[in-house]
């Protein structure tokens, strides 16, 4: 009896600790799915990768890892994390040995004044950032139906910035860069170009007696959140070595990112 009820007790409390965890971690992938439903380029939107005149370089970051060192050094800070890649290379490339021997030694290195990390906070996309052209088709006169297609009548260079000033602007835009490619999944440049005469084998129809407007837009992904600052030192004492951060500020930033290679079509009749 007394083992059966066990066995009773053994099983609820299972049961009372898994299901929470259980529904936590499918409200987690819903979520999950959601954001890449958000970012799903929709059916007006199409890649021109292919088709565009105007070759773009893929704006492809590097990946900074910490090494044994810096991995160390970052570890230590209780509240602050270091993610501007820059800062990483720096640490990487930095050759710091204090003789096991400096008894008393003490010491500090001050390194500047960083952008520490971003954090996002919104991630949207303007399907309709910014217009690149307009095709027109006059069917008033006609008795039967016309296609008309997109042809780029000129070459159009699309940029993006940040929305407002701030200290360390290159730092900021590379970890922006990062973080959106990484929200959105999709080809993310501060600069874009769409070459005269990229073409796209869609066709629209032109009914008769109407008139076919055709508009492109280039689309972006506007990033919004916060930059971490602070001054950056390596504390030696004696043979340990740390990492301080002192007066650390926090900034709100945002940012317009083209996505490259993409267009978004408006057709109307009148």
């Amino acid at each position: 009896m007394k083992k059966e009820k066990f066995l009773i007790a053994l099983i609820v409390f299972v049961l009372v600790w898994l299901f929470p965890f259980a529904g936590f971690s499918a409200e987690k992938e819903k979520d999950k799915d959601e954001q890449k439903k958000e970012f799903e380029v929709p059916s007006h939107v199409l890649n021109i990768s292919k088709e565009n005149t105007y070759p773009n370089s893929t704006e492809d970051q590097e990946i900074v890892k910490p090494s044994e060192l810096t991995s160390e050094l970052i570890d230590g800070l209780e509240d602050i994390t270091i993610e501007n890649p820059d800062l990483i290379k720096m640490f990487n490339e930095t050759s710091i040995n204090p003789s096991p021997l400096a008894f008393g030694y003490r010491g500090m290195i001050y390194l500047g004044r960083w952008a520490l990390n971003y954090k996002s906070d919104e991630t949207n996309i303007n399907w309709e950032y910014q217009k690149i052209n307009t095709n027109e088709s006059n069917n008033i006169d006609g008795d039967t139906d016309q296609k008309m297609q997109y042809n780029q009548q000129e070459k159009k260079e699309i940029k993006g910035a940040l929305t407002n000033r701030i200290t360390s602007p290159a730092d900021i835009k590379k970890m922006m860069l990062l973080e959106a490619k990484e929200q959105t999944n999709l080809p993310l440049s501060y600069n874009t170009t769409i070459g005269k005469g990229t073409k796209k084998e869609n066709s629209y129809n032109v009914p008769a007696k109407k008139y076919g407007h055709l508009q492109a837009y280039a689309p972006a992904v506007n990033e919004k959140g916060q930059v971490t600052f602070g001054q950056v030192y390596v504390k030696l004492k004696g043979s340990k070595k740390s990492i301080v951060i002192k007066n650390v500020t926090k900034q709100g930033i945002g940012a317009w990112i083209p996505i490259q290679d993409h267009v978004s079509f408006s057709f109307q009749l009148r």
